[in-house]
């Protein structure tokens, strides 16, 4: 069953991603959360700032990491439409985020449960708490979408 916090933030995410198709992006989007107050939100920068690195997870946690003055998000919990890659995986593990909430899975370059179990490796130096699924149905048909309509 899902957590209606989770739900309000996830939805706070899917606006993010939304908003990433005005930018002609791809329409992931993440919010970061401490004690139940935003503390960052960001949508996919790649195209927008010719940035390979700029997923809507690392752009969040810059912020994040910026409005909260520590680079350690260890209270933190982010929530992003689409299951994290390795790089975002492995970002999350270097802030020492607490919880990691997605929506729709990546069966192709998901690293959390799709592919590697990051953020619950166990010889890296931290874990991350995971819980996945939440409004993975509305999260994926946005994608889905998006890449329906580049394809033609």
């Amino acid at each position: 069953m899902e957590d209606a916090h989770d739900i309000a933030w996830m939805r706070l995410a899917l606006d993010e991603a939304r908003a990433c198709l005005e930018r002609d992006e791809v329409p992931v989007g993440a919010a970061i959360v401490v004690n139940n107050r935003l503390a960052a939100r960001a949508g996919n920068r790649t195209r927008s700032d010719c940035d390979p690195t700029a997923h809507a997870e690392i752009v969040a946690l810059r912020a994040a990491a910026r409005q909260l003055g520590n680079y350690r998000l260890t209270e933190a919990t982010l929530y992003v439409t689409l299951e994290p890659c390795a790089m975002c995986a492995g970002a999350l593990i270097q802030a020492r985020i607490a919880r990691l909430v997605f929506g729709a899975l990546d069966p192709k370059a998901g690293a959390v449960a799709s592919h590697f179990g990051l953020c619950a490796a166990p010889t890296l130096n931290h874990r991350v708490a995971v819980t996945g699924g939440v409004l993975a149905e509305a999260c994926g048909e946005l994608l889905r979408g998006f890449f329906r309509q580049r394809r033609g």
